[in-house]
């Protein structure tokens, strides 16, 4: 036991030491309370991986992944979470079934999720064309993500769920949560009539059965990317407002709510449901961070952060990683990229290696 602490502190100091140079870069002395570190978050959180839609962060021995859109499904990773360098492409050989669900697929898949239960690595990432809702999650699974380590093989386990143009929503982009009861819950969508939420099999990662209820959590014209986050006695969904993938003219912000029900419903600090347009803006553009979007959380060595990308204004509007600091209100809500003065302790991993 104080073997593992003693770790865990190893790993504390190392990503506030990293986080620590990008605060002194950002702001030439270090953020106070009552000088929040807002103006500077492009520099403040800015990583050197050009991704878009960037998964979960998890921990695989000595590093941490993450996966992102691209052929095959780009992979990344890193020692302390600040210098990031590529990793192989999950499907090195395109499942052949990706052209029945889109004919002429090339591909290039979507927005993956990566979660670690029961040993096993679930990754899910999502088959579609642009403008569509004809689309699959589908699911890989493998017991390491370190490419040298002898068992190092994803395993195609197929479609999760899909979408067709009659269906009322779009099956992408997906999060998934393993809640303190053992139950798997992914949320998804697109556009369409917004967000679902379908519960999934913990052994096998897929859905719990061809039938079983999907339910509505959030709607809005322009609405996708959700992220899932289990805090407390609260459900936190995170969505996408807006448009991506427009450089610096993205209009991509990220929205929260939450519930006391992984089902719903979700509402802001006003009350207003996430299925009538509500939810509070929690990160939009900021100077060069232009346009963020797809959040997740990590909760690591005692501290949240928060990735996603962004259109790096710096950069002519490349889509980049950011990890920023997570912290939470005393009424508890989300606040990115500052200390506020009821910051509670952060959150454990529901990740096992």
């Amino acid at each position: 036991m104080r073997a593992h602490k003693l770790r865990r502190l190893g790993d504390m100091r190392r990503l506030l030491i990293a986080f620590g140079i990008g605060l002194v870069s950002a702001w030439g002395q270090a953020p106070s309370p009552d000088r929040p570190a807002l103006p500077g978050l492009a520099q403040m959180g800015k990583r050197n991986a050009r991704v878009h839609d960037p998964s979960t962060i998890v921990r695989c021995k000595d590093r941490y992944w993450l996966f992102a859109t691209g052929i095959g499904v780009a992979s990344w990773h890193s020692k302390d979470m600040a210098q990031w360098e590529r990793g192989p492409a999950v499907f090195p050989v395109l499942p052949a079934w990706r052209t029945n669900v889109v004919a002429g697929h090339r591909g290039h898949f979507w927005a993956p999720e990566v979660i670690c239960l029961n040993r096993r690595y679930l990754l899910y990432y999502s088959v579609s064309a642009w403008g569509k809702n004809t689309s699959a999650i589908a699911l890989a699974a493998n017991s390491t993500l370190d490419p040298g380590d002898p068992a190092y093989r994803w395993a195609d386990e197929g479609i999760v769920i899909a979408s067709r143009a009659g269906d009322n929503y779009n099956a992408i982009d997906p999060s998934v949560l393993l809640d303190d009861d053992g139950r798997l819950w992914m949320a998804f969508g697109s556009f369409w009539s917004g967000i679902k939420l379908v519960e999934l099999d913990p052994a096998s990662g897929r859905r719990l059965a061809p039938d079983s209820p999907v339910h509505s959590l959030a709607c809005h014209d322009t609405i996708e990317a959700a992220c899932l986050h289990r805090r407390g006695s609260y459900y936190y969904l995170f969505v996408n407002w807006g448009f991506c993938a427009r450089g610096v003219n993205s209009t991509y912000n990220i929205r929260v709510g939450r519930s006391r029900r992984i089902a719903g419903p979700y509402l802001d600090r006003r009350g207003v449901d996430m299925l009538r347009d509500g939810g509070d803006l929690f990160l939009g553009t900021t100077g060069q961070l232009i346009g963020p979007g797809h959040a997740a959380i990590l909760s690591t060595g005692g501290a949240n952060w928060l990735s996603c990308h962004f259109y790096d204004g710096s950069q002519g509007g490349a889509p980049t990683l950011a990890i920023m600091p997570l912290h939470w209100t005393d009424d508890d809500w989300p606040v990115v990229g500052r200390t506020t003065a009821g910051e509670l302790k952060a959150d454990e991993p529901r990740q096992t290696n």
